[in-house]
């Protein structure tokens, strides 16, 4: 009798090792009605799969193992946890996510507490200035300003910004404003380093060699502008 010839195994694709999860590759798990490819016989899980936000929130996990697989943790952190918000109906998908969910958790970098206080902001402002993101400090200072107009400290923060991206106008108009609200920042702007770029500007000697106010004190509880490095 002549022998048949055995069928050919499909190879398989190999999954993305992940690691220092588990200590090894992150495995991706068929989803009935869609990932596995395979009928279903059971009725529940036939409904769920013709359902429309079934559909999404599959798409959506699919693309959280995808980032998942790239180490990616943070992005997939993003998408697992928009299946569980926007889909609460979709239960059987939820057990599933939670697994990689506590992963990503494991390994996302935490991210950076956005300033809120006057004091927060004007902290920020000072170390984006001495890291040279003067766009960064800016932004910072302008939301003080905007929540205490008369904040001198702020104000001549937002000098040295500008003078530093060679914006001379801006620089002088803000320095102008916290001389006026506190006249010893002209004693600190003759000597500070910062405004150099200012040095040959004719509004900005005239603002220093403008006769000196009553000078008000300084709040100490402000911190002070540290130096940028040079």
């Amino acid at each position: 009798m002549t022998k048949r010839p055995q069928p050919k195994l499909k190879a398989q694709t190999p999954v993305t090792t992940a690691s220092g999860i588990h200590g090894g590759p992150v495995p991706r798990q068929p989803v009935e009605g869609r990932a596995s490819g395979q009928p279903q016989n059971n009725s529940k899980s036939t409904s769920a799969a013709t359902r429309p936000t079934y559909v999404e929130a599959v798409a959506i996990y699919e693309k959280g193992i995808e980032a998942l697989q790239r180490h990616d943790f943070n992005h997939a952190l993003e998408l697992f946890q928009s299946v569980l918000r926007q889909y609460p109906e979709e239960k059987e998908l939820h057990e599933r996510v939670r697994l990689y969910l506590n992963i990503c958790e494991r390994h996302a970098t935490p991210r950076e507490a956005v300033p809120q206080s006057i004091e927060e902001r004007l902290y920020a402002s000072t170390l984006a200035i001495n890291g040279g993101r003067y766009d960064e400090a800016i932004s910072h200072l302008r939301l003080v300003r905007d929540e205490d107009p008369d904040n001198d400290h702020a104000l001549y923060m937002l000098a040295v910004a500008h003078a530093q991206r060679d914006e001379p106008a801006e620089a002088v108009a803000h320095l102008e404003r916290a001389i006026a609200l506190n006249p010893e920042n002209r004693a600190l702007a003759r000597t500070d380093a910062d405004l150099e770029p200012l040095r040959d500007d004719e509004a900005f000697r005239a603002a220093l060699d403008a006769p000196a106010g009553s000078a008000r004190s300084i709040d100490r509880r402000r911190p002070l502008k540290a130096r940028t490095a040079r």
